[in-house]
């Protein structure tokens, strides 16, 4: 080993002796300790990680951000993983790809429809306005809080060329509904994953159903990078197409530091440019710059070592939640998996009944003024958002559940980084919670 590795050597076991002292673990105290919805769960073996690549000073992808799409996409069971900057961005470039001509006949076209559930995150609807294309949005079912397969044939009109649609908290969609609604129109299935990594359908990984998968890696997701996200696939041909849009929407398919891939660098004609035009700088889209870094790649390396422990961590938090509140179903509804499914989930959804004595308000107040945090469900029903005022969509009906989980429903956290105290602490709080509420409520709503 030469000097510059020993120092690295040295630096990295400085790394690990400095995670002890900066992170030292810390002990759960009631109502003083915030009890998150999500965070990010790591040790020394992130921060040697990321300082490892940190020293090669390689500040775009390199051989982390290779690494870890060869795993990430072992891990899931595709063929093809592209590496980006965001789940937003995955969502971005997973539909864009199927706007290019490349890919044949079938290629996505202004004015296009895609079929799509008003209650979700907006960057999984986004897309397909940003594309020109129209967003028919379905209504979802309780409690999976997924589609409601049963419109699918509703919303279906000449104009339908796809699908795309999230795994609600992690809860898988019925994909057999949806997959062979799919197959029966020829239609373009994208599979939102972002919050379900790990998911499985029929003992099959969720993201391996669609044509194209998505999955995001901020700090709240299955593992994180900080930022990142990824578009995975089992066709080259999209993952050609993913790649070009993220980088810029050139032709050429060189890696960061490389040319002359495809030996034609200097000797091709792409339309109408000069012959011999350098293909680095031929583009065959209307692209961006959506790539990752190595850094994040490197964070994601160790945090992917971790992830089955992760995802029996997160199962096991819901089922200590769901088992512990089975006695205050009188004023929550309580969530279920999708038949057939073995969810990672993301979070725990909490439907407060629209007849208990109590608003959804003040349960979501007495658990933040307890120091535990909640969410709603993303956007609740997008239609209702002032960013789709002036949105032209479809709706397949008034979308009567959207509406209910927008007014009603909140969820709590099961990450890895929560503690049997700490789950302990929320079962006592939300009881609580039902108790004191209720006595305060007006004698014409408490129930009798």
């Amino acid at each position: 080993m030469d000097r510059a590795g020993e120092l690295r050597a040295q630096i990295l076991e400085l790394v690990a002796e400095y995670f002890g002292e900066a992170f030292p673990a810390t002990a759960f105290v009631p109502g003083v300790t915030p009890v998150p919805v999500a965070g990010r769960v790591f040790d020394q073996t992130e921060l040697q990680s990321l300082t490892d690549s940190a020293l090669d000073f390689w500040l775009t992808a390199g051989r982390f951000a290779e690494q870890f799409e060869r795993e990430f996409a072992r891990f899931i069971g595709v063929r093809c993983a592209t590496l980006v900057n965001s789940g937003s961005s995955a969502n971005l470039l997973a539909l864009s790809a199927l706007t290019s001509p490349r890919i044949g006949e079938r290629h996505l076209k202004s004015g296009d429809e895609i079929i799509t559930v008003a209650a979700g995150f907006p960057t999984t609807v986004n897309p397909i306005i940003q594309n020109g294309l129209v967003p028919v949005f379905v209504d979802i079912q309780l409690p999976t809080y997924d589609i409601d397969p049963s419109q699918l044939e509703l919303a279906l009109s000449d104009k339908t060329r796809g699908i795309m649609l999230a795994h609600t908290l992690g809860n898988p969609f019925d994909l057999d509904a949806v997959v062979a609604f799919a197959q029966k129109y020829d239609l373009w299935l994208i599979e939102d994953c972002c919050d379900a990594v790990g998911s499985t359908y029929r003992d099959q990984k969720v993201g391996t159903f669609g044509d194209l998968a998505t999955t995001s890696f901020y700090p709240a997701h299955h593992i994180t990078m900080g930022e990142g996200g990824c578009v995975l696939t089992a066709k080259p041909i999209l993952q050609t197409q993913v790649d070009s849009f993220r980088d810029w929407g050139r032709d050429c398919w060189c890696e960061p530091g490389k040319a002359n891939t495809c030996g034609t660098r200097f000797s091709g004609q792409h339309g109408s440019l000069p012959y011999g035009y350098d293909h680095k700088y031929t583009y065959a889209h209307i692209g961006y710059n959506m790539k990752a870094t190595d850094m994040q790649a490197a964070i994601g390396v160790a945090q992917l070592k971790k992830l089955p422990v992760f995802i029996e961590a997160r199962k096991r938090n819901f089922q200590t939640l769901k088992a512990g509140l089975a006695d205050v179903q009188e004023f929550f509804g309580l969530p279920e998996a999708t038949p057939h499914s073995d969810p990672s989930w993301f979070g725990f959804p909490l439907l407060v009944r629209p007849e208990a004595p109590f608003t959804r308000n003040e349960f979501v107040q007495f658990l933040e003024d307890r120091k535990i945090a909640t969410r709603l469900l993303f956007g609740g029903n997008l239609t209702r958002q002032p960013a789709y005022k002036d949105v032209q969509y479809r709706a397949i009906g008034p979308l009567p559940n959207s509406d209910l989980v927008m007014n009603q429903l909140l969820w709590i956290g099961v990450y890895p980084g929560l503690t049997q105290p700490m789950l302990d602490y929320m079962l006592e709080s939300i009881h609580d919670a039902a108790k004191t509420l209720r006595a305060h409520a007006s004698p014409a709503t408490t129930k009798s």
